[in-house]
């Protein structure tokens, strides 16, 4: 655990304002649930509640079906970055936050393929390696949770719309797994 030096009160209704500059770092947004944790030393720890947390193992296995039946690299992220990928190295990817162009496409909820002389959007921010190649919004009961993606590398010639009906199903897929 890393101390900030920033100390709050809690109030008379118990709650604690999380400073601006911890919100904007770790990208908490208004609204968004965080998940409270106790240590055995009286220690209170918020971490960002995932909805597609739990749904982390099964997205593991959804882009290793895809990643083999496409030969691309598949990636399934939730709202703040990748959390499962097959055909790249995880290091590289996984628990990075999304770009801001991919959240940005992913707020518009719309599906995306990439077409030659587009500009390029990024799976994870600072990691320019790899590019969106076919992208598809999760949603669960009309909010967004995430997105699924196919991926290229650098030299990686476009997708075709068969890449991209791919990523729809599996996406529709996993928004349905989630009001279940």
């Amino acid at each position: 655990m890393k101390a900030t030096g920033i100390v709050r009160r809690v109030d008379d209704l118990g709650r604690i304002v999380i400073p601006k500059e911890i919100r904007r770092t770790l990208r908490i947004r208004e609204g968004d649930p965080l998940e409270i944790y106790t240590e055995k030393d009286g220690g209170v720890i918020f971490r960002k509640y995932s909805p597609m947390g739990d749904l982390q193992e099964f997205a593991a296995q959804m882009c290793e079906s895809i990643g083999a039946a496409t030969g691309h690299i598949a990636a399934v992220s939730d709202r703040d970055g990748i959390i499962a990928l097959h055909g790249a190295p995880k290091r590289e990817l996984v628990d990075k936050p999304n770009s801001p162009e991919l959240e940005k496409l992913m707020e518009q909820r719309k599906n995306y393929l990439f077409k030659a002389g587009d500009t390029p959007i990024y799976a994870a921010d600072g990691e320019e390696k790899y590019r969106l190649g076919a992208a598809a919004p999760i949603l669960s009961q009309g909010d967004l949770m995430g997105c699924v993606m196919l991926l290229l590398s650098e030299n990686d010639s476009p997708l075709a719309e068969a890449d991209q009906s791919i990523a729809k199903t599996a996406a529709g897929f996993l928004g349905r797994q989630m009001e279940s």
